[in-house]
């Protein structure tokens, strides 16, 4: 064999050799498979970004894969949230998590869905540059702040601490930007504040350039974000999916209430094996104080979400008033209330 045939069938087959790697690594046969069965057995497609608020889908599809059944759905991780609302509209996702204010207002301008959970409870704050020019609220006066969504509660928190300090919207910049985003464009001193969930707060605080301003707790007793949403053809079709996955996040929620080492061990391996994240962040955010954020007490509850839907009138991103019952379904959340923590042990291979 000549040397140029050699150089060429070496070269061959070190292209197939990295191409097999790379279908092996990256490439995601279980969504193959999945797509494969009558559409009565797939699993659902669940759409996240890598926040706090949505950290029991990667905790259920983690643990569930320990378990007898396998995983109970198909994670998919965005960057934001108007990808998202776009997948779940197009069917490409069944189910996702989101800020509450999109949710109601998709639903508001026909789309078919329905909030069936929430997921988490305070986890946001207002942050500001460190050495920058903003030391109170007030001091926002004229300087930039960004907002994951105008369809969001972070948004809503900025015009509850708006109204505490007798400010008007116009006082200060407003400007959407994606949650991973966030914390690079307030170092860069792009932005002079973001209003987000964690762990952007615990990012710019871990790393230095930021500090908490205050948390959504401290103007919003019982401050909710994001919600699970789901759309109507799978609640009408495919009911017993649905509770399943509500299930599974309710336990992971309950799980990682159980303590300390729970939330440091989902910080390592949601970081490492969904988020993309320095570890440090999640652990941060999760325990720092352990109340920091919550996953106990995740029910759609009607005062929380009449008072969401009014803010959103007041602040002009709702057009009508859509009551509670036309964009909740409480059915799967009343199913989950019986259900208790995993019993999954840290770095065992056995969950029920």
């Amino acid at each position: 064999m000549s040397d140029a045939k050699r150089i060429i069938l070496g070269l061959l087959l070190w292209t197939g050799v990295v191409s097999a790697v790379h279908l092996k690594l990256n490439f995601d046969w279980s969504d193959v498979v999945n797509e494969r069965l009558p559409e009565s057995k797939r699993r659902l497609h669940v759409a996240y970004i890598p926040v706090t608020c949505h950290l029991t889908c990667p905790v259920t599809d983690y643990i569930s894969r320990f378990s007898s059944s396998g995983n109970i759905f198909i994670p998919k991780m965005f960057q934001g949230f108007p990808e998202i609302k776009e997948a779940l509209i197009a069917n490409k996702m069944q189910a996702a998590f989101m800020v509450a204010p999109m949710a109601i207002a998709l639903k508001a301008q026909g789309v078919p869905v329905r909030i069936v959970y929430l997921g988490h409870r305070y986890g946001s704050a207002i942050v500001v540059r460190k050495d920058g020019p903003v030391k109170t609220f007030p001091d926002m006066k004229g300087h930039v702040i960004a907002i994951p969504s105008r369809f969001s509660d972070e948004r809503l928190l900025v015009y509850k601490a708006l109204a505490k300090y007798g400010m008007k919207a116009s006082d200060l910049k407003m400007v959407e930007m994606a949650p991973p985003d966030v914390a690079g464009a307030l170092a860069a001193k792009a932005i002079d504040a973001f209003s987000m969930g964690e762990p952007y707060p615990s990012q710019a605080e871990v790393y230095g350039f930021g500090k908490v301003l205050f948390h959504a707790r401290e103007l919003w007793p019982d401050y909710m974000s994001c919600v699970v949403v789901v759309r109507e053809d799978m609640i009408a079709n495919r009911p017993d999916a649905v509770q399943t996955l509500v299930d599974g996040i309710a336990r992971s929620g309950h799980w990682l209430e159980k303590g300390r080492p729970e939330r440091e061990h989902a910080a390592d391996f949601v970081a490492r094996f969904y988020y993309n994240q320095d570890p440090r962040l999640l652990r941060w955010a999760l325990t720092n104080p352990m109340d920091r954020v919550m996953y106990n007490s995740l029910s759609p509850l009607k005062p929380d979400f009449d008072m969401v839907r009014d803010l959103m009138m007041e602040t002009g991103v709702l057009d009508k008033k859509i009551e509670f019952n036309e964009y909740i379904d409480t059915q799967f959340s009343d199913g989950a209330k019986i259900k208790t923590a995993w019993n999954y042990t840290i770095g065992s291979q056995h969950a029920e």
